[in-house]
């Protein structure tokens, strides 16, 4: 708990969860947009890849923002919000099909690689603030007096 609580990691929780807002508003205003004009194209199978990979792009970011939320509810001290929560983990990356991706638009294609980036930002993040810490030259030296004790 005492490593999450560093400025720094507020800081990065603070700017990553408004990068991440943002995000999910630009996927929200493309993928609208792109389905806008599909359904002037009237086709079936773009719709429901778009439909697909909309759903994708937007869990994929709901995870990210439901991931920042609870880091940033453990750094305020809530009881409620613990390590060991399912929140707590970023979990798997929800992939994109890069196969369906390439018949969208420029923007929304930009959009869905940038959730992915940063969702893949956070499980680096995760893993960083998880790993074990290395024992300072005191931590070490108070360790070998209290094993000769």
């Amino acid at each position: 708990m005492m490593a999450i609580a560093a400025p720094v990691q507020r800081a990065q929780v603070e700017n990553l969860y408004v990068e991440a807002m943002v995000l999910a508003d630009e996927a929200h205003a493309a993928f609208a947009a792109q389905r806008d004009l599909s359904s002037s194209r009237r086709d079936g199978l773009m719709q429901i890849s778009l439909a697909c990979e909309s759903l994708k792009t937007t869990t994929r970011l709901m995870h990210v923002i439901a991931w920042l939320l609870h880091r940033r509810a453990m750094m305020a001290g809530d009881p409620g919000a613990g390590p060991n929560d399912s929140a707590a983990r970023i979990g798997d990356p929800i992939a994109a099909d890069w196969g369906v991706c390439d018949g969208f638009e420029g923007s929304v294609q930009r959009i869905i690689a940038a959730s992915e980036r940063l969702f893949e930002r956070i499980a680096k993040i995760e893993a960083g603030w998880n790993a074990p810490q290395a024992a300072t030259p005191v931590q070490r030296l108070l360790a070998q007096l209290e094993a000769r004790l």
